[in-house]
Formats: C-alpha cells, structure tokens, sequence
C-alpha cells in the first residue's frame, strides 16, 4: 500500500513543475512588454521571440504533467 502513497507524491512533485513555468512564462511576458514600451517599432519582431520562448517554456509543463499521469496510472 505504500507503493501507490509514494506514487502519488512523486505524481504530486512532476506538477510542480507547473509552478516554475508559470512564473517563467510571466517574466518573459513582462520583459516583453517593456521592450515593446521602449520600441514600438520592433513589435512583430518581440511578438515572435516571445511566443517561441513562452511555447518553449510550456512544454516542461506538459512533460511534467506527462510524467504525472504516467506514474498515477501505469504504475
């Protein structure tokens, strides 16, 4: 019975990585809005960079949440 206790902790530890992407994703938003307040001009440009760099940063959210579903329900 503990096996499945200490599957699901280390299910519970694979989302945390939700956590950090969130807060990375919210940096890189931020920091792009003030490049984009300094120059306008530049703005598909920073648009691109940044959704490469927030689609970048997701998929460690979805490899998380990969690992999570695979620990709750093959294990």
């Amino acid at each position: 019975m503990t096996d499945k206790g200490l599957i699901a902790i280390a299910a519970g530890l694979a989302i945390i990585a939700g956590l950090g992407t969130g807060i990375g994703e919210g940096i890189a938003v931020s920091k792009a809005l003030e490049a984009l307040g300094r120059n306008p001009e530049a703005e598909s440009k920073i648009r691109t960079l940044m959704i490469m760099g927030v689609a970048m940063t997701e998929t460690v959210a979805l490899y998380g949440l990969l690992v999570s579903l695979i620990l709750l329900f093959v294990y």
